[in-house]
């Protein structure tokens, strides 16, 4: 009696939930906005944060690819190459701290997951950070953090009443320096070039120090006062390296000067610690300083343009501003009474030959941007850190607002096309209608952000030979989901209550299913349900998800 009592239940249950239209479910994550006619076609790059998946989507969500061998998050850039190997950055958590961008690894993966190549970066007195650059001939060049004593620091020069605390009391001081490896693989790689902002320092606080002088009447030097504020112990705080190979030159941005700098890559590591030599014949001095003259003594605050940014790119030939730089302007001290970054771009004054104009005593040009995307009222744009932009081929911007994981794709008239949310914290891919929580290590981030994307097009060598069929979305879902796309083909889902097998009808051949409970907990996903037995499954309420190439349909079962 008691058995029959409890069927008559479930089914009177299943009896409400077939009458009973499921509500749409408030999107939180994932894919807002599709603009088909005017949107890039091609496949999103991005490496969650606080996880250690990297994935590939399409412009509707889906994905298309992913890599989850790593054991590391990223640290922090990833890169899908030509030959369809992912170049990944790790977070390692080793002996010495930048306090922010750590790394220490890097990692290349083929297309199966399958790790080629690694190369450990860390010890107690240097550490990869923040970003790498593979170049043309294979070598990867990196950001790296050097450790310099207390003692080292005064003998540079430096005013110790400019430091912050942190400097005397951790009695140290991390600036930057720029390496190039030659790969072994599978592991491992030489060192074959360097440069070091250590050997380019210029101040006129000790006049018994070699480097005593004047910081204006030195701009292709840097001043060990920086842009005037007391130094943290990641002094320089570079985040982003970028290549020219038509000038061979490198691109570093300088987050701690709110500055480009340009250097010469053509020297040899001897010539790159000097002042002569190279193609330039300035060694390693910098060829071109841009975003903050106030650095160099030729600006006052109104002329300051760079406010702490992320990722200073050059637009690849061919895309529309070619040679021009873009980067993700994080804002901090910018001033007004509202707080907001910025996607900009600039034309650098270099002639064909890559020399650099300057009138002495004037600040490098130009003054201002030639672009700038600031959000609207309806889609504010803010990110305290990480973030950045890259010029796609049709002259759109996609960017990302890394600490709240957003990703916009913008034209060049500032409508958006594209927007996604990142659906992945460090738990996972999230479920529909969740919201990202906040960092409790960063109060400006929630858990689902994301340092920087890339977009690569539909005909990108990677993508050659490869099944691109997209799949899933990345977020999970628990209830139907607002979906233009939603399919009007019937499927039916029974029998309901059921006790074993599940059955559909009304199919096309390209399903797959994902089962789970009312907490969002899987168990099973596939493609053959019909082949499944379910009998070992607890009584009660499930969510069935049918995921077709345009369309998902949830259905609420009873299991007897």
């Amino acid at each position: 009696m008691k058995n029959k009592v409890i069927k008559l239940s479930l089914a009177f249950i299943a009896l409400s939930l077939l009458t009973t239209p499921i509500q749409a479910q408030t999107r939180t994550v994932g894919l807002f906005l599709n603009d088909t006619a005017n949107v890039y076609k091609g496949y999103t790059l991005f490496a969650p944060k606080q996880y250690t998946a990297t994935y590939l989507i399409n412009n509707e969500g889906r994905m298309v690819h992913k890599w989850t061998a790593s054991q590391y998050p990223p640290g922090q850039s990833v890169y899908l190459l030509e030959n369809g190997n992912l170049l990944r950055t790790c977070m390692t958590k080793g002996q010495l701290s930048s306090g922010g961008g750590e790394g220490g690894r890097i990692e290349e993966y083929d297309w199966n997951d399958k790790l080629v190549w690694s190369l450990d970066f860390s010890t107690s007195t240097y550490m990869q950070h923040h970003d790498i650059k593979r170049l043309p001939n294979g070598n990867i060049i990196m950001l790296v953090i050097e450790k310099k004593t207390y003692a080292e620091c005064l003998a540079a020069g430096f005013d110790p009443s400019k430091f912050q605390p942190e400097i005397q009391s951790k009695g140290m001081m991390v600036p930057d320096y720029v390496v190039e490896i030659k790969p072994t693989y599978p592991t491992g790689g030489t060192v074959v070039w360097e440069w070091h902002t250590w050997d380019h320092l210029v101040q006129d606080f000790d006049a018994t120090k070699t480097n005593f002088g004047s910081p204006k009447s030195s701009p292709e030097l840097i001043d060990c006062d920086g842009d005037g504020r007391n130094l943290p112990a990641f002094w320089n705080h570079m985040n982003s390296i970028d290549y020219n190979p038509e000038f061979d030159q490198i691109a570093l941005s300088v987050r701690g000067n709110s500055e480009v700098w340009i250097i010469d890559h053509s020297t040899t590591t001897a010539e790159a610690k000097g002042h002569t030599g190279g193609k330039r014949g300035k060694g390693g001095d910098l060829l071109y300083r841009w975003g903050n003259p106030i650095t160099y003594g030729a600006g006052t605050k109104s002329d300051q343009r760079y406010f702490e940014q992320h990722d200073v790119e050059w637009v690849l030939p061919g895309r529309p501003g070619a040679g021009n730089m873009t980067c993700f302007n994080n804002g901090l001290g910018r001033g007004g009474n509202i707080i907001y970054s910025t996607v900009d771009e600039f034309t650098p004054s270099v002639d064909a030959n890559g020399n650099y104009s300057l009138i002495s005593g004037s600040a490098f040009t130009p003054k201002d941007f030639t672009w700038t995307y600031q959000g609207t009222t309806a889609n504010p744009m803010y990110s305290e850190n990480i973030s950045g932009a890259y010029r796609l081929p049709n002259g759109n911007t996609i960017l990302c607002s890394g600490t709240v994981g957003l990703f916009l794709e913008v034209t060049p008239a500032k409508q958006i096309v594209w927007k996604y949310i990142c659906p992945v914290d460090q738990y996972g891919p999230m479920m529909q209608g969740s919201t990202p929580l906040a960092d409790p290590a960063r109060t400006s981030e929630t858990m689902n952000s994301v340092f920087r994307i890339y977009k690569y097009p539909l005909d990108y060598a990677a993508f050659t030979g490869r099944d691109m069929t997209p799949g899933d979305f990345v977020e999970k879902y628990s209830t139907s989901v607002d979906n233009s796309e939603i399919n009007s083909r019937d499927i039916q889902a029974y029998p309901n209550p059921f006790s074993g097998r599940i059955y559909l009808s009304g199919l096309n051949g390209d399903e797959t299913y994902d089962l789970f409970n009312v907490n969002g907990k899987s168990f099973w996903s596939g493609k053959e349900i019909g082949q499944k037995d379910f009998s070992e499954l607890i009584p009660g309420l499930y969510y069935l998800k049918v995921t077709q190439q345009k369309s998902i349909r949830v259905f609420k079962l009873i299991k007897e």
